[in-house]
């Protein structure tokens, strides 16, 4: 851990011979966070106490001293480097004049939320030799904090409490049940009646899926609640579970793990004392190949409402029964009570990547409405009566030859960027994604149990030409937007369009006001009612996080934590090109009068491509291409375009082409490169090298052609 300044001076005034016993008990608590106070977080509107701000995860903050008359007065109050240059995901905590956040790696900082000013740092110390095992990127969604800890979700899967005092850590536990396979941590915990609550990741490399309660003061296992069934011929370990495992068929879905992970949205009602969890994809994504393209597949894809005191199942509704497209619903999930008929109504809400917005009743989980937010040709509709969608056949590509295109594709209407409600003005806050990519079976699939380096999907996914002209016009096709939607009559208020997805979660105020970071680079205050942009300033990288809000001293803040990176920008990276950022990780905060200088981005220089002469036949540069986008596209990109996350291997150095197979097979681990030795074998490395090759000699001919492509 790193102490900052302010942090010792307090930490000697509390242990100096000269302090009284008396005087160090008078302390207060840092991140004295309890029940009571986020469930009366609108009593202490000056604080960010949990994810969501409150339970309901509405990220409404009834602040109202910056307001559209004056928005565009904010300026710069002070800027933090983090300390690496990956995606930034997370949602600060704010409590009691201090921000706790986190930055790639799993990284916990706490700083002086009036100055910026670093307390301490706490470093889980993420193995970097593994980072190529879960997905996707090296991001984390933010912290928690509980009566003085602060607690974290590791990306090698662990669950880390630290003091909130000085950062020393306090309890560190393994989440993981089978480390055989890819599972890791990149979202936010929730705590609930003093269990810290964490779900994982790794889906698409083939895992169980589960979410899992712990002591907050121990770090004690206290529930796991599994969201896809276990060895179909055993018994299963709840009754859930038993009726689930009749929604699916054979056992190669069992195989390969069945999928279903908890990554990131939860919320939770204290009045009915439920816990909603959202769960994800299958592995794998081919639903002929996992499950003969029968049965709903439980609990992919569902909502799920759970005792947090027991993990006990109480109801679920499916978004998207026997999911084949990675349509999660791990999407930000809001309570509210609207009105609806004329009588107001609990609801639980929800856009997942599916493109439908859903508004359940939170007691029952029965459907009340559901309609398109976002381009659509899986299903023509959702039928209100059976709550189930209505399927087309043109997306289902595992009867049909060839690519097929499906609306939306794997990253969704909308992704894990949360939106926010405003109760003011009754909408709903949503970024928005019109992304449509091809799918295509893969009949001669087979999971490679052990290989967790690379997705297995039993799909071709996103397929395209090397050719630039051709991943152009990909990239843009895929646009996002700030979406106002009216929840009760389920249509578009307004709308205000980004030149690509990815844009940053969204915060609302009670000032009239709706906050979002975007891609390209900027963050942005619109007016909540009519979507005006009244406020603009850079932020020198793509933003994708949530805003958050808060006070300090009797003054208004707003801070954006920003960085490029995540799966878009690593997997699509001719697409993430679109946005014209590069990663660049920092938090800004800003107030109204603000004048803190931005100070300058500083970024790596892109080397020109080097490569040896050409010496493999097109067979082999074929196959080459295959097994890139099959083992390296995750983090590299399609066809060998970086998004700029991790190094384009199309500009390899010499000295790096002639250590290519050492590389790949584990010397530069250390690097955060990992290890494909016992995966890959040494010809299929030299045909992947060769495709590189091909692929440098294609970027010199672009840099010939438009010297922008050297930048």
């Amino acid at each position: 851990m790193v102490f900052g300044t302010a942090a010792l001076i307090v930490s000697a005034a509390c242990h100096s011979p000269d302090a009284s016993a008396d005087t160090a008990k008078a302390d207060p608590i840092p991140a004295d966070v309890d029940a009571a106070r986020i469930i009366d977080a609108d009593k202490e509107p000056g604080n960010w106490m949990s994810t969501g701000r409150t339970y309901s995860e509405q990220r409404y903050s009834p602040l109202k001293q910056i307001t559209e008359k004056n928005v565009d007065k904010l300026g710069l109050a002070w800027q933090y480097k983090l300390d690496f240059d990956r995606g930034v995901e997370a949602t600060p905590i704010v409590v009691d004049g201090v921000m706790y956040t986190t930055g790639p790696f799993s990284i916990v900082y706490a700083l002086d939320a009036k100055t910026g000013q670093l307390l301490w740092k706490g470093d889980p110390q993420v193995d970097r030799f593994k980072a190529g095992e879960f997905c996707c990127d090296a991001v984390n969604r933010g912290p928690a904090v509980w009566k003085g800890k602060v607690y974290v979700g590791t990306n090698d899967g662990r669950l880390v409490a630290f003091d909130a005092k000085d950062g020393h850590k306090v309890w560190d536990v393994d989440t993981v049940i089978d480390h055989t396979r890819s599972y890791g941590i990149t979202g936010a915990p929730r705590i609930v009646k003093g269990r810290v609550i964490i779900g994982n990741g790794g889906a698409e490399f083939g895992v169980r899926g589960y979410i899992t309660a712990y002591d907050a003061e121990t770090g004690k296992q206290d529930w796991r609640f599994f969201t896809v069934p276990g060895d179909p011929s055993k018994p299963q370990e709840t009754p859930e579970l038993q009726m689930a495992v009749k929604t699916w068929t054979g056992d190669a879905w069992y195989t390969q793990g069945g999928g279903g992970t908890v990554w990131d949205s939860m919320a939770y009602d204290p009045k009915l004392d439920l816990l909603y969890i959202g769960t994800g994809n299958a592995s794998m994504w081919n639903y002929w190949l996992r499950s003969e393209a029968k049965g709903d597949n439980l609990f992919l894809s569902s909502i799920v409402a759970i005792k947090p005191e027991t993990g006990k199942y109480v109801w679920h509704y499916q978004t998207t029964p026997g999911d084949a497209w990675d349509m999660t619903a791990t999407q930000h999930m809001i309570l509210a009570t609207l009105k609806i008929d004329g009588k107001p109504r609990d609801v639980i809400m929800q856009a997942p990547k599916n493109g439908f917005f859903y508004v359940l009743d939170r007691a029952t989980g029965k459907l009340i409405s559901a309609e398109k937010y976002a381009p659509v040709n899986w299903a023509t509709k959702v039928d209100l009566k059976t709550g189930r969608p209505v399927f087309t056949e043109e997306a289902k590509y595992w009867k049909q030859k060839g690519p097929v295109l499906v609306r939306p594709g794997f990253w969704g209407g909308h992704d894990w960027q949360p939106m926010s409600y405003n109760p003011n003005t009754g909408l709903v806050y949503i970024p928005k994604h019109v992304f449509a990519v091809t799918y295509q079976n893969d009949p001669n699939y087979k999971y490679e149990r052990g290989a967790k380096n690379f997705y297995q999907l039993g799909v071709s996914a996103a397929a395209m030409k090397d050719s630039n002209a051709d991943m152009q016009k990909w990239a843009d096709s895929w646009t996002g937007s700030l979406l106002a939607w009216d929840p009760v009559k389920q249509k578009k208020v307004w709308e205000v369009p980004y030149k690509t997805i990815f844009n940053g979660g969204t915060l609302s105020t009670a000032g009239n006001l709706v906050f979002e970071g975007t891609a390209d680079g900027r963050v942005v205050a619109y007016r909540a009612t009519d979507g005006k942009k009244l406020w603009e300033s850079p932020a020198q990288s793509g933003v994708m996080a949530g805003p958050v809000t808060y006070e300090a001293d009797g003054e208004q803040y707003v801070t954006f934590m920003v960085g490029w990176g995540g799966a878009f920008a690593t997997f699509a990276g001719q697409a993430s090109l679109n946005a014209g950022v590069r990663p660049y990780a920092q938090v800004l905060t800003y107030k109204i009068g603000g004048d803190a200088k931005l100070q300058p981005a500083v970024y790596p220089e892109l080397l020109p491509p080097a490569p040896p002469k050409q010496t493999a036949t097109e067979a082999q540069i074929a196959k080459g291409r295959d097994l890139f986008n099959g083992h390296c596209s995750q983090c590299h990109g399609i066809n060998a375009v970086s998004g700029g996350v991790v190094p384009d291997l199309r500009r390899l150095t010499a000295a790096k082409h002639q250590m290519f197979p050492g590389i790949v097979m584990g010397a530069y681990a250390s690097k955060a490169m990992p290890s494909f030795a016992g995966v890959l074998k040494p010809d299929e490395i030299d045909d992947i090298h060769a495709y590189l090759i091909k692929r440098a000699y294609d970027l010199k001919e672009e840099i010939k052609e438009d010297p922008e492509h050297a930048k």
